[in-house]
């Protein structure tokens, strides 16, 4: 069976999270070679439809040239100029230093990069660059698949459409979505979704073939079914098929599904799908540099769970509009009630019960993941690294893109979460 991006990202975890692997110097793209001639040698091909192409290292290709692979939506940045980012680079920067989680000798940034498999990082201080750098296949003119970051997009839109009035959060998702009303979804409310408390008989245990997110994936494979396969068609379809397991509202549980369901909930409320509300509500009134795209499934519905593709610099900017509480260059984009409502955090008790053990003391909130630690600090991430890491208290906005071997954040959070509080410490400390 031909699998969609999210089956790929299963598969290899399952297969290959035992596995020893090359490093990031030695599985650059470039210098592998991947997809280069015309046409490119049969060992350097990266083929979508027999699922190769999200096998490491070939990942660390496709993950800058989604596009070539499946098929995307628009989501335009308009026809302003691009808005400049001062800049006022620090070259101290590579040479700080942190002791990763349970390691006993202190790395340096720099080496963090390459123990993380970052394809490009953006930090912004006080709304100025000071760090930028690309490797591997990235380059500052591409974009990147970014994957469950996807999540936050769709979390923010949702509570743009709350403040505004659009969206009440209160009420059952089968008010707006009458489709859901026979699937778990119908009696959770909008915000239990907003906040992935739901109690849904769905699994992304990737190790067992018989979980549902098989089934999903199957469902939002936008290449030809197989002769034999009598499942939904889209995400929708799937969504519609969803059952109850357990009470809502009493514990997270991360599962994609709750993304690509308030995905329908906001087109519902608006009549506009997702990547045209991204578009009209920030893509194009705050200077992107480049449109961003959506992977879509068979019926050109984007995957609002993860099928995001960006640029560095312009998730950079979107992490600097929320940083400011929802302004840029003086104009409220964002309503502040927006940004406030995801700051403040999710519930400690619910987000505990969800096996995170790297995490502990952290929440969920509108599709962010919020550290509550000093500084307030909340993020957008994606598996194999990508991040938004935001911290009000530093005014330092990180933007990481990544192609770690194994689809588990777990793999580089102890390299990166103490990194990121050592920069905001170091740069606080600037005068």
């Amino acid at each position: 069976m031909v699998l969609s991006v999210i089956s790929f990202v299963s598969v290899t975890l399952f297969a290959q999270s035992n596995k020893s692997f090359l490093s990031a110097k030695d599985s650059d793209p470039v210098k592998m070679g991947w997809m280069q001639g015309f046409p490119p040698p049969k060992d350097k091909i990266v083929n979508a439809e027999d699922g190769s192409f999200f096998n490491f290292p070939a990942l660390r290709w496709s993950v800058a040239n989604m596009r070539q692979l499946m098929p995307t939506v628009e989501v335009s940045r308009g026809l302003k100029a691009p808005s400049p980012l001062p800049y006022q680079l620090d070259p101290n920067i590579d040479t700080l230093q942190f002791l990763p989680w349970g390691q006993k000798n202190r790395m340096t940034w720099e080496a963090s990069l390459w123990e993380n498999y970052t394809d490009g990082i953006i930090i912004l201080h006080k709304g100025q660059v000071v760090y930028e750098r690309y490797f591997g296949a990235l380059n500052e003119d591409k974009v990147h698949a970014v994957m469950s970051l996807t999540k936050s997009f769709t979390g923010t839109l949702a509570a743009i459409l709350v403040a505004e009035g659009v969206l009440d959060e209160n009420k059952l998702v089968s008010f707006y979505v009458p489709e859901l009303k026979n699937s778990a979804f119908g009696d959770a409310t909008v915000r239990q979704v907003m906040d992935m408390t739901t109690a849904l008989q769905y699994s992304e245990e990737y190790a067992n073939p018989q979980s549902e997110i098989w089934a999903f994936s199957a469902a939002g494979n936008p290449l030809p079914k197989p002769k034999d396969y009598k499942g939904p068609v889209g995400y929708y379809a799937y969504l519609e098929t969803v059952k109850r397991d357990g009470e809502h509202g009493r514990s997270f549980g991360y599962k994609t599904v709750n993304a690509d369901a308030l995905g329908w909930i906001i087109s519902k409320a608006t009549g506009k799908s997702v990547p045209t509300l991204l578009s009209e509500k920030i893509w194009s009134k705050i200077g992107m540099e480049q449109s961003a795209y959506y992977q879509v499934d068979a019926l050109g519905t984007a995957f609002a769970g993860g099928g995001f593709n960006a640029g560095l610099r312009d998730l950079a900017r979107f992490g600097e509009l929320i940083l400011n509480k929802g302004k840029w260059n003086g104009r409220q984009i964002i309503p502040a009630a927006a940004i406030a409502d995801i700051e403040k955090g999710g519930s400690k008790e619910a987000f505990a019960k969800s096996g995170h053990p790297l995490l502990k003391g952290w929440s969920y909130r509108d599709m962010w993941w919020i550290t509550e630690n000093k500084h307030g600090a909340f993020t957008a991430r994606g598996v194999y690294g990508q991040t938004i890491y935001i911290d009000p208290v530093a005014e330092m906005v990180i933007v990481r893109l990544a192609s770690q071997p194994v689809a588990d954040n777990s793999n580089n959070d102890p390299w990166s979460l103490p990194a990121y509080s050592a920069l905001a410490n170091y740069l606080m400390s600037k005068k």
